[in-house]
């Protein structure tokens, strides 16, 4: 019986860690976006991290983390329901500090000022860094499989409100502005 490859195993035994701490991260990602925690989704991201977003009717880019950290700040406020889900991923581990990955997503956001709803699907691809041993988004990047938008006749009856009680408060002035799928402030 041949002895079992002990660095072999550790490798593997590696790989298969690292692919469960970018599970957790991408998930963590859409669970901030949620609840609009700013503070932690700056810690989920790498030092230069950048993105690019298309949907249906708008092209969204970041090119540093602070850039889309305050638009996500400006965008899931206490006017908006929201509910991103990942599911699917196909994660390759390039080498131990670098990996991509690939994943399925569906939201869905309503927003009371303008009572829209928006319901969709996209592939997100992701490119990530290992930082002091944590895993960090390098890149992320979506594109809209579909995306169906309608104007409700009036706001749905909520019985749940998490942005309503924690998330900023916009003001009067405030406006969504579809070009770019982003809220004015």
């Amino acid at each position: 019986m041949a002895s079992p490859d002990l660095a072999a195993l550790a490798r593997q035994v590696q790989r298969l860690t690292d692919i469960e701490e970018i599970k957790r991260l991408r998930h963590a990602y859409f669970r901030c976006l949620d609840t609009a925690n700013v503070d932690e989704l700056r810690g989920l991201l790498s030092d230069d991290y950048a993105c690019r977003c298309i949907g249906g009717t708008y092209e969204y880019k970041a090119n540093a983390p602070e850039e889309f950290l305050e638009m996500i700040a400006n965008s899931f406020h206490s006017e908006i329901v929201t509910q991103h889900n990942a599911h699917a991923p196909e994660i390759d581990v390039v080498d131990e500090t670098h990996a991509t990955g690939i994943w399925y997503f569906h939201d869905q956001v309503y927003n009371f000022r303008t009572r829209e709803l928006l319901i969709g699907t996209g592939l997100y691809r992701d490119r990530y860094r290992k930082v002091a041993g944590r895993w960090k988004i390098e890149y992320g990047e979506y594109e809209r499989v579909y995306e169906l938008t309608e104007i409700l006749p009036r706001a749905p009856h909520l019985t749940a409100h998490y942005l309503g009680a924690h998330g900023k408060r916009l003001p009067a002035s405030a406006s969504y502005d579809p070009a770019t799928g982003r809220t004015v402030v």
